[in-house]
């Protein structure tokens, strides 16, 4: 038969005597001399806790909609009774540590050691944490402050309006008006438009010269010509070579079916005013001769050219309304001539058919 000891519960190791002494309040009695009646500080401690004032959460972050009680109505509140009491407390910063959150943000968390004194010279000694955040340089007041704060209020037992008593230190934020919906959002757009813009710039370095990719920025190209300036250009164009560059260039632009057809309205005129010079076929025109142009053909026959400019503006906007890019091609396959030559009948019927077509889809 064997017998197996059954396992003893061991209890815990007791604590060294140093973790014991820093579990331990820290207690400094009152220098040699001082007056047995003399209250020391755990009795004025206790006096001031009887005629604070109770502080109210009366102060409201508007961003974030939420009430909070300030370090300065504590100190407000507690500046009297220990004046009155005699009881002063001496700060001290026992741990720091900063770091960085992105590009600008500054994270703190600090303890903050406090000796409060009282009128007999003997000092009690506590400890409070404080943390804060700040886009500045300000982390570490604001931590500081924090820690001061939670230190009167638990230290001294400040009363809170019984109104907002609660486990935390904001009530719970009240239900934001549409006005404060679109603050919230267009705040939160204008963030991300920021983030955005810091992300592609490139970040400089320390170095006393700039890197490659830290070089001067390139001269802005020049600036697009205007719409007016394109129109001279086309009005001035010695060539339907020259006009082609010009209506390229308004295309590269981004200018819209209208305006392109405006300008094929002009070739359409220039090109009729030198065929009237030379009615034997066309030719090259320029701006000289076409402004000298004389009418030497009866008003029927300018009037039908005229039309036929009209329509062929028409038909041109309706093809690049319905992104037909081969329209002359497509033109010259159904009735045979190319779009110059062309009656305003027939540029028109043709111009009904891409629009009907169009409405089909």
């Amino acid at each position: 038969m064997t017998v197996t000891p059954l396992h003893q519960h061991q209890p815990p190791a007791a604590p060294s005597p140093a973790a014991m002494a820093s579990m331990s309040p820290i207690y400094q009695p009152a220098p040699a001399g001082t007056p047995d009646d003399t209250p020391r500080v755990f009795a004025a401690i206790t006096a001031v806790m009887r005629d604070v004032m109770p502080v109210a959460k009366d102060k409201e972050n508007q961003q974030q909609r939420y009430k909070f009680r300030g370090v300065d109505d504590a100190m407000s509140a507690m500046a009297g009774p220990m004046r009155a009491h005699g009881v002063f407390i001496l700060p001290s910063i026992a741990a720091h540590r900063a770091e960085r959150r992105g590009e600008k943000m500054t994270h703190v968390n600090i303890t903050m050691r406090y000796h409060v004194y009282g009128p007999a010279g003997d000092c009690l000694t506590a400890e409070v944490p404080g943390e804060a955040s700040d886009f500045a340089d300000k982390a570490t007041n604001k931590a500081q402050s924090a820690a001061l704060k939670y230190l009167l209020f638990t230290l001294f037992m400040i009363p809170v309006d019984g109104r907002s008593i609660d486990d935390g230190d904001r009530d719970h934020p009240v239900e934001p008006t549409p006005e404060h919906r679109a603050e919230r959002q267009q705040n939160q757009q204008r963030r991300q438009q920021q983030r955005a813009q810091r992300q592609q710039q490139p970040r400089r370095s320390t170095r006393a010269e700039p890197g490659p990719w830290e070089q001067p920025t390139p001269a802005a190209p020049p600036p697009v010509a205007t719409p007016e300036q394109l129109l001279a250009d086309a009005q001035a164009a010695p060539s339907p070579e020259a006009f082609a560059a010009v209506r390229a260039r308004a295309a590269e632009a981004g200018a819209p079916a209208e305006f392109l057809a405006r300008l094929d309205r002009i070739a359409a005129e220039k090109r009729a005013a030198a065929e009237k010079r030379q009615p034997t076929g066309p030719a090259p025109y320029s701006v000289s001769d076409a402004v000298a142009a004389e009418p030497t053909v009866p008003a029927s026959v300018v009037a039908a050219e005229q039309a036929a400019a009209e329509a062929e503006s028409a038909l041109r906007v309706a093809a690049s309304r319905a992104n037909l890019p081969t329209l002359d091609q497509d033109f010259e396959r159904v009735y045979g001539l190319p779009i110059e030559q062309a009656t305003a009948d027939q540029l028109n019927q043709f111009r009904r058919q891409i629009e009907a077509a169009g409405g089909a889809q």
